[in-house]
């Protein structure tokens, strides 16, 4: 749910097209740089549709804790978000544009505890 109202608040102001305020610097810089959309699409859009799934498979994986194919899911969109988190907080905001944004460290923190709850949870329900 973190995840989710994180980018729910990101996408609102892209939709208005206005920047956030921020409680630190950078957030202006990262938010209205070309690296901010994927095919013309908002990452915050994005954002909202990975959580959404996120939260969904979390719903489910609590109904049917043992479900393989639910545990590998959860591992394989795990792991994909945790990639692009660390790709888009420290390579592209760190290195390419030289700041970081609040919401998005926010983003890549929930989907690393996504995914090293999804570990866990592999490691704790194997047959």
């Amino acid at each position: 749910m973190i995840g989710l109202g994180d980018t729910l608040y990101l996408a609102y102001f892209q939709y208005l097209n206005i920047v956030p305020t921020c409680a630190i610097s950078g957030c202006e810089l990262v938010l209205t740089s070309v690296y901010a959309k994927f095919l013309g699409i908002p990452l915050s859009y994005l954002g909202v549709v990975y959580y959404s799934y996120m939260f969904c498979l979390g719903v489910l994986l609590a109904i049917e804790p043992n479900s393989r194919a639910l545990r590998i899911g959860s591992l394989a969109y795990g792991a994909v978000g945790f990639l692009l988190s660390f790709i888009f907080v420290f390579y592209i905001q760190l290195t390419l544009i030289g700041a970081i944004c609040q919401y998005c460290a926010m983003s890549a923190l929930t989907t690393t505890a996504f995914f090293a709850t999804a570990v866990w949870h592999w490691r704790n329900t194997r047959n």
